[in-house]
């Protein structure tokens, strides 16, 4: 199987009580886009596509990374495409690790749409076999994580106040 790399850049705050300083740092995460499958045209929500141009937006580092928990995937939103990698699936080639990318949504159209409210059209790229069931899943699965993404960065429910490090000790 002949496996493309993809390095997305992304940063790790230390939440930790208003008196300290917020440390930052950009990282970067490696995913492996194995060879295409299939390709099949569609569309999503525009509230959804809609949301994830939003978090988008807010990123820093020009891709936004939404933990996907319920399925244990990770999407990972850029300019041009979402692609959903395997939180469990770590692969090694030539030296480098990275998780795979199970599925993506091609969003190179939906710019092109018509209105902000109607659907935006985008490609289901396909990666695995019998990943249709997946894609269907995520219409229901990923919406709610971004709530909770838009919850955390808005200070919401979920997102730790402040840090607290308690020994350990050995009996």
């Amino acid at each position: 199987m002949c496996l493309s790399v993809y390095s997305f850049p992304f940063r790790i705050r230390q939440t930790l009580p208003v008196s300290c300083l917020v440390k930052m740092r950009i990282d970067t995460e490696v995913f492996f886009r194995p060879e295409e499958i299939e390709r099949e045209p569609s569309s999503i929500r525009a509230d959804l596509f809609n949301r994830c141009r939003r978090a988008l937006a807010r990123s820093a580092t020009g891709c936004a990374f939404v933990p996907v928990r319920s399925m244990q995937l990770l999407a990972v939103i850029t300019r041009d495409e979402v692609v959903f990698v395997d939180n469990l699936s770590y692969v090694v080639q030539e030296g480098r690790g990275g998780r795979l990318i199970m599925l993506a949504w091609d969003l190179s159209k939906a710019e092109r749409r018509d209105s902000l409210s109607g659907p935006a059209p985008v490609e289901i790229v396909f990666f695995h076999e019998n990943t249709r069931d997946l894609h269907a899943r995520l219409m229901s699965e990923f919406p709610p994580a971004l709530d909770t993404l838009e919850k955390y960065e808005r200070g919401g429910e979920g997102r730790p106040e402040k840090a607290e490090i308690v020994p350990f000790r050995r009996h």
